[in-house]
């Protein structure tokens, strides 16, 4: 498992060496301290569930354990706690969310069975606002009081949509150093921190680009295989001016994506190879509504079904698996297929929870996705995707912008998994409404907020 990256956002020599102190007590034994939260804190601090002993009948300690493992196995910044509706966690609510994220200190997704009811929040850096809840909701009806069916369903579905690295507390010497050592230390140790989180990130974006370059490959060999069909000789006799002009744009878009995707360092470079493909699809379009002397098409999304289909014909009613009907834009031939209700020819993806549809497929896919749809509008593709993890990430009005392009669609600078101690948004960790039900209450999160039809 790979070590957990942590930033501080303080700036003085005094917030360095906070940063490296907290770092070096995140990495020493926990101990159990005054009990309570305390407790449950140190416990997920070393990656693991914790399970308070009075509900040790309901949820056995080995079965903690294999959540454990299946978290840690995910690797990803998720933080379980299973406490009974009693004291002192019965009284607090309205801020055990809040309190716990402090305690821990880590970006990341934190779920907590609360004696018959379920609820979870999240920074938004780890999971999109509202998707922690709309996710435990689903599993607590799911499950009806079964808190490892219910726990393990959450793991399940949260972890493929959780950004960043797991956690791994080592045992260490922390507290042994001196402090005079630590003092000496932070400067290097805060730098050593620093370098390791860009270095995780650059492997990250990495992996990520090669996950996209063989998606985007398939893509542009698709539109030269389209470009060879179309047959189209700029010398025949019967080819005029337009034409001509209309083979040439889509030349130049073909070898414009081939080059672009080649320059490509960083995921975020995809979406303008995607808005070249998009391009040179419309004007291979065109040229075919000249050729047979038909109506010229106009500039409509590609389809929404699989980008490879060309631009859409026309928008039909349609939902994904478990979500909400929309209006999505479509080719004739996935048209004909809705009409007759039968599953469209959705365009899929290999990732390791196995092929899902590009929507579905992580965040490296919001470029991708972002580059075929950006000559549309800027609030198209986030209403398209409407109850998908694509869409949770766009679904603010600036999705688009190159700053959070660069957290792949997320408005939080924390990344899940960054050790931030208590600094950190508060307003995405308001009161337990447990599974639905008003418990509580506080910041924004209603009783209630648990899916519904789109999810």
């Amino acid at each position: 498992m790979r070590t957990l990256a942590r930033r501080s956002r303080g700036t003085g020599p005094l917030a360095l060496v906070a940063a490296l102190l907290g770092l070096l007590l995140l990495f020493a034994p926990a101990a159990s301290a005054a009990g309570g939260l305390e407790d449950v804190s140190a416990t997920l601090k070393q990656g693991k569930v914790y399970v308070d002993p009075a509900m040790t009948s309901r949820f056995s300690q080995s079965q903690a354990d294999a959540l454990t493992a299946k978290i840690k196995k995910a690797d990803k910044p998720i933080f379980v706690a299973v406490l009974p509706d009693a004291a002192p966690y019965n009284a607090q609510t309205k801020t055990i969310f809040q309190d716990l994220r402090t305690k821990v200190g880590v970006d990341g997704v934190y779920a907590i069975w609360l004696g018959n009811l379920f609820d979870a929040r999240a920074d938004q850096g780890a999971l999109a606002k509202g998707m922690p809840q709309r996710i435990a909701g689903a599993a607590y009806r799911s499950h009806q009081g079964d808190i490892a069916g219910t726990l393990n369903d959450f793991v399940d579905q949260a972890a493929p949509q959780t950004k960043g690295n797991g956690v791994d507390h080592s045992t260490s010497i922390a507290w042994v150093v001196i402090p005079v050592v630590l003092v000496a230390l932070a400067g290097a140790g805060v730098f050593l921190v620093f370098r390791r989180a860009k270095k995780r990130k650059e492997e990250q974006a990495r992996a990520e680009l090669e996950q996209l370059r063989r998606v985007v490959d398939e893509d542009i060999t698709a539109f030269g295989v389209e470009l060879e069909r179309l047959d189209f000789n700029p010398a025949a006799p019967d080819a005029d001016d337009a034409q001509r002009t209309d083979y040439a744009h889509a030349l130049d878009a073909y070898e414009k994506s081939k080059r672009l995707m080649d320059e490509a360092k960083k995921p975020e470079d995809v979406k303008q190879v995607t808005e070249a493909i998009e391009d040179g699809r419309f004007s291979l379009a065109t040229l075919a509504a000249r050729r047979d002397r038909r109506p010229l098409p106009e500039r409509r999304p590609p389809c929404f079904m699989d980008p490879r289909h060309g631009p859409s014909v026309k928008d039909v009613e349609w939902a994904p698996a478990g979500g909400a009907p929309r209006s999505v834009p479509v080719c004739q031939a996935d048209a004909d297929r809705v009409t007759a209700g039968l599953d469209p020819a959705v365009r899929t993806v290999d990732t390791e929870y196995g092929p899902q549809p590009y929507w579905n497929a992580g965040p490296a896919y919001a470029p991708y996705a972002g580059g075929y749809y950006s000559g549309f509008g800027g609030g198209l593709l986030p209403g398209l995707l409407v109850g998908t993890m694509l869409g949770s990430m766009m679904s603010g009005p600036a999705y688009a912008a190159a700053p959070m392009m660069e957290h792949h669609g997320y408005q939080d600078p924390n990344e899940g998994g960054d050790y931030t101690g208590a600094d950190f948004n508060g307003a995405d960790f308001g009161g337990f409404d447990g599974g639905g039900t008003d418990f509580g209450g506080g910041g924004d999160f209603g009783g209630g907020d648990f899916g519904g039809g789109d999810w």
